[in-house]
């Protein structure tokens, strides 16, 4: 379970204590993080998860747990009787549902776009129709494309550089559009490689935390796409986690405001590497480097003023403490007899 400072812990249980809420996608990484903090603090949740990208064993543990506080909808945020199921009574939607990976959209654009895009348009309306008070959205960093400028800030022009990428900025579009049209609070976080605990490793497009963790504990070389001096704003799950929760809570109206949420922190692929394989026990290893991939940017760090000037945000975890609890885990989880 994602742990929050406690005094960040005391100052949002008043607002989520019974507050009825939804999250699309509870059922896969990050979403499965923001369903038990919720329940720590808490709030009654409805997940709905089609588990395309995930199972529902994290979410039947939850529901075994506090099944009056749990509810599970199998069913895509592109079915309509099944999204409207999930968001009725609600007071909050967490918009995390989506087809993630830069690859894997290059590779599927048209699905990416229908999911990522079209079924953001599905949740607002739903939301609307439902009188939800506030969607907070997941958007990407990938909008900001290949822009050299760094630090990332909200006001440079977006440049998306991959499907994936267009379809994120897309619902950027959709959030301040229905917050203007039809009064339903809007907030847009762009999330900076998130990683931690329970994050697919399995996967031709697992993200490279997982990817290299799984190598490395086996005993093999991380594959390193490009020459590795790409950098990015390695952010740990409780961070992302902490800007939902307080985007939720906040007192102040919201209209579709973007903010990045991130580390603040620029870290090379090639020093990564080289963290984990010390926290692996695997200092010698060396990366196997591959031709770079398509549509993936060069360099990535958040600025994360606006994020703490309008939420409240920081983060809660550095870098360092994030891969070394993450480690941890996928030791155990990896360890003979636990393996799956």
């Amino acid at each position: 379970m994602t742990r929050l400072p406690t005094e960040l812990v005391s100052r949002l249980r008043p607002s989520l204590g019974g507050r009825p809420c939804c999250v699309t996608g509870g059922a896969g990484f990050i979403g499965g993080h923001l369903v038990d903090a919720l329940i720590s603090l808490g709030a009654r949740v409805t997940v709905i998860d089609d588990l395309c990208n995930s199972n529902a064993a994290h979410v039947a543990g939850l529901m075994d747990l506090e099944p009056e506080r749990v509810r599970f909808v199998h069913a895509s945020i592109l079915e309509r009787a099944a999204l409207e199921d999930a968001v009725a009574g609600c007071d909050a939607v967490f918009h995390l549902a989506a087809l993630g990976s830069v690859p894997r959209s290059v590779e599927e654009p048209s699905r990416t776009w229908v999911v990522n895009a079209t079924g953001t348009m599905r949740v607002l309306e739903a939301a609307q129709r439902a009188g939800v008070k506030r969607v907070i959205y997941s958007a990407s960093s990938s909008a900001y494309g290949d822009n050299p400028a760094l630090p990332k800030r909200e006001s440079m022009a977006p440049e998306p550089m991959s499907p994936y990428a267009a379809a994120k900025l897309a619902g950027e579009s959709l959030c301040r559009a229905w917050s203007a049209c039809y009064g339903v609070e809007t907030a847009c976080l762009r999330y900076f490689n998130i990683f931690g605990p329970r994050q697919a490793a399995d996967s031709a497009y697992a993200a490279v935390v997982p990817a290299f963790i799984k190598s490395l504990l086996a005993g093999e070389a991380p594959t390193v796409f490009g020459n590795g001096e790409q950098t990015r704003d390695f952010t740990h799950v409780s961070n992302a986690i902490a800007a939902n929760l307080l985007a939720a809570t906040s007192d102040r109206p919201l209209a579709g405001e973007v903010v990045n949420i991130g580390a603040g922190e620029r870290t090379s692929v090639n020093t990564l590497a080289g963290l984990l394989a010390v926290l692996c026990d695997r200092p010698g290893v060396v990366p196997d480097h591959q031709p770079e991939r398509i549509g993936e940017v060069r360099d990535s760090v958040a600025d994360i003023s606006a994020a703490r000037d309008l939420l409240g945000y920081q983060p809660v975890t550095e870098i360092k403490d994030g891969l070394t609890q993450t480690v941890r885990w996928y030791r155990d989880e990896l360890a003979p007899g636990n393996a799956r």
